[in-house]
């Protein structure tokens, strides 16, 4: 027997037969030359009309997923009309190169690129590569690389997923996702908890396993086995048993003594939002406008914003619905408003700094919230990301004012917003813990990066603490201003707890983790609560953090979770 041991991102106890993904296009021969009586003009145009059909099929994509899936593949159809990738390989093909080595030396040069600039611009390189790919084998008029095509349930096994792979996963056969690389916030493992299913990221050495091998795949406790035996087999079968199970979201967020905790859902759009309110949320923690936006080369209309948002108003009547403005930047760059050339764009102009370089996109993205909010019985609130300072909210606020919207508030995402938050929540009506970036800035860990996976956990006691000071900062501006986390950390139903036990007001999530957080939630008081969370904050280290406080709810076993 072999065992590996990653991180675990999504729960599930699985066993099923390996699949690794498909090779991508092997790199063409060094050197290749234009055709002979091929001009370079109709090269060049082949190449356009490859890169083309691989966008359109990536929108085609996107047009039928919703919510994390849609960004992710429109984000990825724009590289595929990136200008400076077919631009470098036009350049190539008019000194004589043959298309498919033009595209493949462009991407290489691209990618190494991004790798040097680090940070948010080094994920994309996964994107280029992707593309890069995709491009060869329509050029060669083969089926493009990705998910292997199986007439029975697999575990895929991966060095990572490529965003637009990872946004079609069919759950119906894919059984679980195992990678060598990735991080606990990469796109693979967000998007492998929207689905549920179970998954473990960083796992080294999970590439050497042969098609065919049977493996255990525990996505709690991120460990793979081969040649699973009884005690194996058995926890499967508790899992699936307790899956089939579970019972629906009721509705009402609550603790065994009565204590209220909404549970929200994070959505992206109306498809989403819908799934959303049928799984019994409560409301919507955050509503990602980005869904407007992305895959587009210029800034929406004003009325086009308004129809999509009141799409989405509609399915909460009655009910929050917290709207994050435009969170444009980093691995969501917009030719329209973001500059690509950035040597750090996780730390440049990203979020609400972007109202300073391009004025004008925030205002109009206001009055459309505000017109769309004014034909809704939704309770709309807007949140403004990546705010750092008192004098920003402010501004913020200002603004939303303006607009006519009054219920105005700040992400949490970086830790000068978690430290000053008295002073922040004093200007604004209400704040969110985005806990996936502030993980990654508490810790300076790319959480896209397999090798820093430790450090990039919602457990690390210092990212705790954060939140502890949020909250305690939040009641210090008096007025009952309420702190909520619509990061990741919230879907994992052992740290909910110990998030309400920090003080956190409401919890937002991917829809799949509403039940079961509901659950554990339900089999805890709310002293419970707050003795556990001072477990988690004593704890030296996240793994042992994570790992006394599950060991004090057995309900997480009996649940499969």
């Amino acid at each position: 027997m072999q065992e590996f041991t990653g991180v675990g991102v999504s729960p599930g106890r699985v066993i099923g037969p390996v699949k690794s993904m498909a090779a991508p296009a092997g790199e063409p021969a060094a050197g290749q030359q234009l055709p002979r009586g091929v001009a370079a003009a109709d090269a060049a145009e082949t190449l356009q009309a490859a890169a083309r059909a691989v966008q359109d099929e990536l929108r085609r994509r996107a047009d039928t997923a919703s919510g994390d899936a849609k960004a992710v593949l429109q984000a990825t159809s724009m590289m595929a009309a990136d200008p400076l990738l077919l631009k470098s390989a036009i350049k190539l093909v008019n000194a004589g190169t043959g298309p498919e080595r033009a595209i493949w030396e462009a991407g290489a040069a691209v990618a190494q690129m991004l790798r040097n600039l680090g940070g948010y611009m080094a994920e994309r390189t996964t994107d280029v590569l992707d593309v890069r790919s995709r491009i060869l084998a329509e050029l060669r008029g083969l089926p493009a690389p990705g998910i292997p095509v199986s007439d029975e349930p697999f575990v895929l096994v991966a060095e990572d997923l490529a965003p637009a792979d990872a946004a079609i996963l069919d759950t119906s056969l894919v059984r679980a996702l195992i990678t060598s690389g990735g991080g606990p916030q990469s796109h693979t493992a967000i998007i492998a908890r929207s689905l549920g299913l179970p998954a473990v990221v960083a796992a080294r050495g999970v590439q050497a396993l042969q098609d065919g091998v049977v493996v255990y795949v525990d996505g709690t406790a991120g460990t793979i086995r081969t040649d699973p035996g009884r005690a194996e087999q058995d926890a499967a079968e508790a899992f699936a048993t307790a899956a089939a199970g579970s019972e629906a979201f009721d509705g009402t967020g609550t603790t065994a003594d009565g204590h209220q905790v909404p549970l929200l859902a994070n959505v992206g759009g109306a498809k989403d939002a819908a799934a959303a309110a049928a799984a019994g949320a409560q409301g919507v923690g955050l509503l990602r406008t980005e869904f407007c936006f992305l895959g587009r080369d210029s800034e929406p209309s004003v009325e086009e914003q308004v129809l999509a948002y009141r799409s989405v108003f509609a399915a909460f009547p009655g009910k929050k619905v917290i709207v994050r403005t435009l969170d444009a930047g980093a691995d969501k760059p917009l030719p329209f408003l973001t500059d690509s050339t950035e040597p750090n764009p996780a730390l440049g102009v990203r979020g609400y700094r972007t109202d300073a370089t391009s004025p004008g996109v925030l205002k109009r993205q206001l009055q459309a919230i505000a017109e769309a909010a004014g034909d809704s019985t939704a309770e709309v609130w807007v949140m403004a990301p990546m705010i750092s300072t008192a004098q920003e909210a402010a501004a913020f606020a200002g603004q939303c004012a303006e607009a006519g919207l009054a219920t105005s508030g700040v992400m949490m995402e970086v830790p000068s917003a978690a430290l000053s938050s008295e002073a922040i929540l004093r200007e604004v009506s209400f704040g969110s813990l985005g806990t996936n970036d502030l993980t990654q800035y508490t810790m300076a860990a790319d959480r896209q990066l397999g090798a820093l996976a430790a450090l990039n956990d919602s457990w690390q006691p210092a990212l705790l603490r954060l939140v502890q000071l949020s909250v305690e900062g939040a009641r210090a501006a008096g007025d009952g201003k309420p702190v909520g986390v619509c990061g990741e950390a919230a879907a994992d139903p052992a740290l909910a707890v110990v998030l309400l036990g920090l003080g956190v007001s409401t919890l937002s999530m991917t829809a799949r983790a509403l039940a079961g957080v509901g659950a554990v939630l339900k089999s805890v008081t709310l002293a419970q609560a707050q003795e556990l969370a001072e477990v988690a904050l004593a704890a030296p280290t996240a793994k042992q953090a994570r790992e006394l406080v599950r060991a004090r709810l057995p309900v997480l076993d009996a649940l499969g979770l």
